[in-house]
């Protein structure tokens, strides 16, 4: 227990460092001077992480040591991107950093045990689809450049999309665990494939259907996206049969072509990607703006505080990566992307070593939002693929996102430390016998 926790310990000092410094140098980049308030700005950054440190420390203390400091990274450079962009942004997600890491350690305290969270898998999935719905009620939801994905509340606004994506992670995790051997029987023959009963792909139907609403009638095409990818996947590793995610493609490419026949939004959005230059300043305006700052960046970057030359329409959010790669360069955008690699291989790992169904499916489900959302954005901004409105975790600005994935964090650790406590456990009991 104490070599993991310290070697975090270590590492989200380290973090506070970089963190500080690089606030100093992009002030220096920006104002040429030191700001005045970087002694309380030290103060809230190390009481922040220390207080999420000391709460796994206590309450997780055989946990993946890697998780964390990661995520304290990604969120202290996104701060500090945002600070060069609009201080009052800054002061309003910080706040959210707040209120993140209280979530991160009240999931921590609140869930023991992950597997009493099957218990409530149909409440899950009820609340999930739920929550992607949402924003499509009259009076609450709202379209937000483009896309019908928030909901306000009285002077309250969010994002219920992020909620269900680990609510439905939790979900698909607790159904596949119960029939994951009905579900891999093979009794139906299509074609090549041999797919079992039908009855048992209700699951795998409603997602794709709901997938299509989001996509068609919220105009959000990462979300869709993301969450067809993580049922198919979940599924996938449940079973361990290819033909899912062979159907599952299928399915969503039908999908896909469909939207892209039918519906004027999903061909613009595509018609983009394949040539922004054609309307460069109206309609592929931001994405080539994206392209020129990643250009000016070139290798080692413009400098902290030295960016900003090339004006991105939603450049805290949507294309925050832009700016990192604009200010640090191609360094420092490869050095974002091996963070999100480290968090995923420690997701992973954690998945590969759980000995319980739920515990491996959820891990990988958990893992699979993280990753998949870092790679569906970055790859929008670098063109790659057509652009969508997802948040790069932990970086880009916005509470839902921030709040949702600290929560996510917290469950990564929780399952790191119920399968590292496992082994150990069985070994002390078998010491006593002998």
């Amino acid at each position: 227990m104490s070599h993991r926790r310290n070697t975090e310990l270590g590492l989200m000092l380290m973090v506070v460092i970089i963190t500080a410094g690089a606030y100093v140098l992009a002030s220096l980049g920006s104002e040429a001077r030191i700001p005045a308030n970087i002694i309380p700005f030290l103060v809230i950054v190390l009481g922040l992480l220390l207080g999420a440190h000391v709460a796994v420390r206590r309450l997780a203390p055989e946990s993946d040591p890697i998780l964390l400091p990661m995520a304290a990274l990604l969120n202290g450079l996104g701060y500090v991107v945002i600070a060069g962009l609009d201080e009052s942004l800054a002061a309003a997600q910080a706040s959210w950093t707040a209120v993140g890491v209280v979530a991160f350690v009240g999931t921590l305290w609140l869930v023991k045990r992950p597997r009493d969270l099957t218990r409530y898998r149909y409440t899950f999935g009820f609340l999930g689809i739920a929550l992607l719905l949402l924003p499509l009620l009259p009076g609450i939801g709202k379209t937000i450049n483009g896309s019908r994905i928030w909901v306000g509340i009285g002077p309250i606004n969010f994002q219920p999309g992020e909620i269900a994506k680990v609510v439905l992670a939790i979900f698909f995790a607790a159904y596949l665990a119960d029939q994951r051997e009905l579900i891999a029987t093979s009794v139906w023959k299509v074609g090549p494939l041999r797919l079992p009963d039908p009855k048992y792909l209700g699951p795998v139907v409603i997602a794709w259907a709901v997938t299509l609403v989001v996509m068609v009638y919220q105009k959000d095409l990462g979300s869709s996206l993301l969450f067809f990818a993580l049922f198919v996947v979940m599924i996938w590793v449940a079973t361990d049969r290819t033909s899912f995610l062979v159907l599952g493609g299928g399915l969503f490419a039908a999908g896909a072509w469909f939207a892209w026949k039918s519906f004027g939004h999903v061909q613009e959005r595509v018609d983009i990607w394949l040539d922004p230059w054609k309307d460069p300043s109206g309609s592929g305006y931001q994405i080539v703006q994206g392209l020129f700052a990643m250009a000016f960046g070139g290798v080692s970057g413009t400098g902290l505080g030295l960016g900003g030359d090339v004006r991105i329409p939603a450049s805290e959010n949507d294309f925050i990566f832009a700016v990192i790669a604009e200010e640090l360069g191609l360094l420092g955008g490869a050095l974002v992307i091996m963070a999100y690699l480290l968090m995923v291989g420690s997701g992973l790992r954690i998945a590969s070593r759980a000995d319980h169904a739920f515990d491996k499916l959820l891990a990988t489900g958990l893992t699979l939002l993280l990753g998949l959302q870092a790679f569906i954005i970055i790859a929008g901004v670098i063109r790659l693929l057509p652009l969508t409105g997802v948040t790069l975790p932990f970086v880009s600005y916005g509470g839902s996102s921030l709040v949702v994935n600290y929560v996510l964090l917290a469950l990564l650790l929780r399952l790191s430390d119920q399968t590292q406590r496992g082994p150990v456990k069985a070994g002390a009991s078998a010491v006593v016998a002998a």
